[in-house]
């Protein structure tokens, strides 16, 4: 395993870059579920729905990957006048630290990718797009919007999934306003004429799109660094940052300079969004003034961390710092997002291991939680913890509650070694999140009824038992705020 811990100062430089992401937004959705038989209709699989994802896609999922580096980002984008786009604005507007214009062009339908997947293999992908370019007056409005905030960004993003934002010469004023600026572009290109990209400090494409834009053999790395010269020669790039999925990257500058990294996963679970991650990690990197060669070694890293998450995923800064540390990244940072736990569960799953669930307020750890957390992950192999947050406790319990705020509270909870993940819900019970998580184990303690456990049916029918922990009537919650109070 190559030592990249030199990298390790970078990452949390990470956190004051500002980047601005221009190009084809869409929505990811995801269906999972199960395949227990075969439809008599036709020799085709019967899907058993369990849950379903919808999350930002193309230009969106770079945004995400900014997001989740802890930088700063501005989010330029068109959807259309339909429900799609309407999600894809309130999961743009829910990236928070992002000045977002997503425009709505009133004829155009907002492109979705519809994913059904079984388990852990993806039965099929269907598509609802249209690739038309811009009205004259939503172009405008973008080149604008475009001009005025690049003043404020040292990097650009172009992201095109030729779904029409950047056709018709759109990319090129972007790259030309930008370089104006004194601003670095990075180019995620699409299609075979790189030319209308010229000017762009970095393009980055992956192997097929490589060899469509050069008409070259791409297959060795010899072939790659010879086309990738070609490309520059041709079209004016400072380099070519060749994103090879799970087998890494190959970096070819215009002075000469060539690097070669392969990357080590543990496991290959998706591809999907791996070349967002690399643009997004090279551009942070960038535009906090690590050099072409490392920030690339950091987006080959950052690349090797998503190939094995399901869907279209991100690489948060405590993975990085994790995978740098030769650690697995989920002792990074016990507290995470909802939609990241998914990810990890998945792969803990994949590798067999006992998903454990347990939740509360834990206000005040005292020994009464430690005894039940023990016995928790006594009998499973990772135990994820239901944090409740500030206020669905202050509407549980009052205005006064909680004692300490939940980020308080999660830091305390992730000390502790049987715990191995922290997710604070908004809900008033755990319901929907034991939904998404499907543990094989629900833990409450033995003051609770059977039947007074939030959960448990769910956790039955899917094959799941419940515990009832053992714990000291001495210790409880309600006792020791009581003592304090006396």
């Amino acid at each position: 395993m190559a030592d990249n811990s030199d990298l390790l100062p970078h990452i949390e430089r990470l956190k004051a870059a500002r980047v601005l992401c221009v190009g084809d937004v869409m929505l990811d959705h995801y269906i999972f579920g199960q395949v227990e038989r075969v439809s008599p209709e036709a020799p085709i699989p019967v899907l058993w729905i369990e849950r379903e994802m919808k999350t930002l896609g193309g230009a969106g999922n770079v945004l995400r990957n900014l997001r989740a580096l802890g930088a700063a980002a501005s989010f330029i984008s068109v959807v259309g006048n339909d429900e799609a786009g309407r999600e894809i604005g309130r999961l743009v507007e829910a990236q928070d630290g992002t000045e977002a214009h997503v425009l709505v062009q009133p004829q155009r339908t907002t492109t979705v990718k519809t994913r059904y997947v079984a388990g852990s293999q993806q039965l099929l992908r269907a598509d609802r797009e249209s690739a038309i370019p811009l009205d004259p007056y939503i172009r405008e409005d973008l080149l604008r919007l475009a001009r005025e905030l690049v003043a404020d960004h040292s990097v650009v993003v172009v992201s095109d999934y030729a779904k029409g934002v950047l056709t018709e010469g759109v990319a090129l004023e972007i790259i030309r306003a930008a370089r104006d600026a004194g601003a670095r572009v990075i180019v995620d290109p699409k299609g075979g004429d790189h030319i209308r990209y010229r000017g762009a400090n970095l393009v980055k494409p992956n192997r097929r799109e490589l060899a469509h834009a050069t008409g070259m053999p791409v297959a060795t790395d010899s072939e790659i660094i010879a086309a990738s010269r070609a490309l520059i020669e041709r079209c004016g790039f400072n380099a070519v940052l060749a994103s090879l999925g799970a087998e890494g990257s190959v970096l070819v500058s215009a002075d000469g300079m060539t690097n070669v990294q392969r990357a080590e996963i543990r496991e290959v679970f998706d591809v999907s969004g791996a070349g967002d991650t690399v643009v997004a990690v090279v551009a942070a990197a960038l535009a906090v003034g690590v050099d072409l060669s490392d920030a690339a070694r950091l987006g080959n890293i950052a690349a090797g961390i998503v190939v094995s998450k399901m869907g279209t995923a991100v690489a948060y800064a405590g993975e990085l710092t994790a995978a740098l540390n030769g650690r697995d990244s989920y002792s990074a940072d016990k507290v995470v997002p909802r939609s990241h736990a998914l990810g990890l569960i998945a792969r803990w799953r994949r590798q067999g291991l006992k998903i454990g669930f347990t939740n509360g307020c834990f206000d005040l750890l005292h020994p009464g939680h430690v005894a039940l957390l023990g016995q928790a992950k006594g009998a499973c192999d990772r135990l994820i913890v239901g944090l409740n947050s500030d206020a669905s406790i202050a509407r549980l319990k009052g205005p006064r509650r909680p004692i300490q705020n939940e980020t308080e509270r999660a830091a305390v909870l992730a000390t502790l070694a049987a715990v191995d993940l922290i997710v604070v819900f908004q809900e008033d019970t755990p319901m929907e999140l034991i939904r998404d998580i499907r543990p094989q184990l629900l833990v409450k303690g033995e003051d609770y009824q059977l039947d007074e456990v939030v959960g448990v049916d769910f956790v039955k029918q899917t094959g799941g038992e419940v515990l009832l922990a053992k714990i000291d009537p001495d210790y409880n919650r309600t006792a020791t705020i009581a003592r304090l109070a006396s």
